[in-house]
């Protein structure tokens, strides 16, 4: 049995109902969901939840739970942390857990907020206009956001922590094993240590084609470990066929790396369990 608190539904930018999800979720035999859809944000976005859907959701949710007794359903939030606009403390009290996550980085001239993990042209716009063409600049821009978001805004689960590789194609900007991006990745790191936030092991970047590893990459989640960092497992599922999307090849992996267990809001509590290839080991 599998577990996933990372899904997108119809109130943002995913493709399938709260309904659907749930449903999927049950053929699979999972046994814990958690609703994350992007958190309303206070300006025109394309990807977000409508300011007047949240209630919706919540209800909705309310609903589902209230319906499930083989599958436990969790209300949460993917947030973006901009700061003094908005972040994971802000929905918080209405949910069952937040997933805080940096997506804008600076704004252009012109109003626009640059997005890091939208089309590359774009990107490379941003990085162009913003940031001079200094990619050092722009990703230490993106890992102190981050950090910030943790002090100041903590997130329950922080959101694919290194996504901003995804426009490293073919190491065409950086090397991750640069000194000044390890350094970044550490004092990142050690924030995360310290606020006793979990850091998800998001698998979307692969089946998407976008990276070749998880976020965060390999190399890092040993870092973790070394750390004893809890994580958890999330496809960032967008349609309900990818909640459990590359979840074996990733247990693998982090078995190989050294990971014994998987924290879960389970009951409502974070705790963690064994795992293995197939899934959850309940005692």
């Amino acid at each position: 049995m599998w577990l996933n608190f990372h899904t997108h539904s119809n109130f943002c930018d995913g493709k399938s109902t709260l309904e659907e999800m749930v449903e999927k979720a049950k053929s699979l035999k999972m046994k814990w969901l958690g609703f994350s859809s992007h958190a309303p944000l206070p300006f025109d976005s394309l990807w977000s939840m409508k300011p007047e859907s949240l209630n919706d959701y919540l209800n909705k949710i309310v609903t589902l739970k209230n319906l499930s007794t083989d599958l436990q359903i969790y209300s949460g939030l993917e947030i973006d942390y901009i700061p003094s606009i908005t972040g994971p403390e802000k929905f918080s009290d209405k949910l069952d857990y937040t997933i805080g996550s940096i997506h804008f980085v600076e704004t252009f001239d012109d109003g626009r907020r640059w997005e890091i993990d939208g089309p590359h042209s774009f990107f490379l716009e941003g990085l162009g206009k913003i940031f001079s063409n200094n990619i050092k600049d722009a990703i230490i821009r993106y890992f102190e956001l981050t950090r910030e978001m943790i002090e100041q805004s903590r997130p329950t689960i922080v959101g694919h922590l290194d996504k901003i590789k995804m426009q490293n194609i073919s190491s065409k900007f950086f090397l991750e094993d640069a000194t000044w991006y390890k350094f970044e990745i550490d004092r990142t790191l050690d924030c995360i240590e310290k606020s006793e936030s979990i850091v998800e092991v998001n698998t979307r970047g692969i089946y998407q084609n976008k990276t070749s590893t998880t976020y965060p990459s390999p190399w890092i989640l040993e870092r973790i470990l070394e750390k004893k960092i809890p994580i958890t497992l999330s496809s960032d599922a967008h349609h309900c066929n990818d909640l459990i999307n590359h979840f074996y090849e990733t247990a693998i992996q982090l078995k190989q790396i050294g990971f014994h267990k998987i924290h879960i809001l389970h009951d409502g509590h974070w705790r963690p369990f064994k795992f293995n290839e197939h899934g959850i080991e309940i005692e």
